[in-house]
């Protein structure tokens, strides 16, 4: 037996090699439960944005089921009354897609000629037969079959935000009821609870002045169906770093190739959707977030490519809220509130800021 020496600390390589095997354990089972996870996380952020309505609502002197019912009803129909829009616009969108398609192809093939009257070495006939899709119902059936998956989805999180938000109503005295000493618990699960629904609800509020914005700058500029490009902003300001430019590059492109439209105006539209997001990424978003709730950049990028590994587009959209959550959970307790600073954008400390006081004896 090997002698034991006590000024050795034999804990720490145990507790990290048990850490990270548990690590290895909760990512794959995330990834393999991804079908299941997705709407529940989907559903938990939604009720998570409701509670603060549901709240207010019961200070004004509702009780809290039917405040909870006046919510739903009032979320439900807005969100209907959007769907039909951009349903009615995605519709008219495919009905004009094969144009736009043919339009697409007929500035692609400008472009190889020009290229090849350049002197570069370019078949125009050979790349243009690489990109051409044979099958034209391919693309259609398929798109169907996402929408279908896409409305199923949305009944389930709509069932599940439901039941949770009723959910929510005893949840305290549960939590009392089930622990010997709950006030330590319930004291750091409310301050997560209020730090992740103003996360949130500063996030959703954001995106959803980028969607109104992009859907104004669509409109000014003249390109075809606004108001998808505009929700389709708001879906995609969630994804960091390259959501603003997924989100410009279908209008852009579209009016790039419109008879009323062309380079100048799709530079502006590029331009406006630039200025858009500077203005409320870099300005507004971080005034309102504070560095608290902030990401390093390389969090943030490393963040995109994670959850989008394991929970696929959704976890793309999600990946900010997720590790904000994440982080927010690590900060409200004390052990683990170091690596919520690791996490986090960092700041100077005040010592290497302010210049020390000369010595004037």
């Amino acid at each position: 037996m090997l002698p034991r020496d006590d000024n050795v600390r034999y804990g720490f390589p145990l507790t990290l090699t048990l850490a990270l095997a548990a690590l290895v354990v909760i990512v794959s089972g995330i990834r393999a439960g991804a079908d299941l996870i997705i709407p529940l996380l989907l559903s938990l952020f939604i009720a998570v944005i409701c509670t603060s309505p549901v709240n207010w609502l019961h200070r004004l002197g509702l009780s809290l089921r039917l405040a909870v019912l006046v919510t739903l009803l009032v979320i439900g129909a807005f969100l209907s009354l959007v769907g039909l829009l951009v349903v009615n616009t995605f519709g008219t969108f495919i009905q004009a897609l094969p144009g736009i398609e043919e339009r697409l192809y007929e500035q692609y093939l400008n472009l190889l000629d020009s290229m090849a009257s350049m002197g570069l070495a370019i078949d125009p006939d050979l790349l243009a037969g690489l990109v051409e899709v044979e099958d034209e119902s391919g693309w259609l059936s398929t798109l169907l079959g996402g929408l279908g998956n896409l409305l199923v989805q949305s009944t389930v999180v709509a069932l599940l935000v439901i039941f949770m938000l009723f959910e929510t109503l005893n949840f305290r005295d549960k939590v009392s009821f089930a622990l010997d000493d709950p006030a330590a618990s319930l004291q750091r699960f409310h301050e997560f609870s209020l730090t992740l629904k103003r996360y949130l609800a500063v996030k959703t509020l954001v995106s959803l002045l980028t969607g109104v914005m992009a859907w104004l700058a669509c409109v000014f500029s003249g390109v075809d169906f606004p108001l998808l490009w505009g929700v389709l902003a708001f879906a995609l300001n969630y994804i960091p770093n390259i959501g603003s430019a997924i989100a410009a590059l279908p209008p852009v492109l579209l009016l790039l190739v419109s008879r009323d439209g062309g380079l100048v105006p799709s530079f502006g539209l590029a331009m406006a959707y630039l200025a858009i997001n500077f203005v409320l990424g870099n300005l507004v978003e971080p005034r309102l977030m504070g560095r608290a709730l902030g990401l390093s950049a390389f969090v943030a990028f490393l963040s995109l490519v994670v959850w989008g590994w394991m929970l696929g587009v959704v976890g793309m959209l999600l990946s900010v809220v997720l590790t904000m959550t994440l982080k927010i959970a690590l900060d409200s307790h004390p052990q683990t509130r170091w690596i919520a600073h690791m996490l986090g954008p960092g700041r100077r400390r005040i010592a290497d800021t302010v210049t020390p006081p000369s010595d004037t004896r």
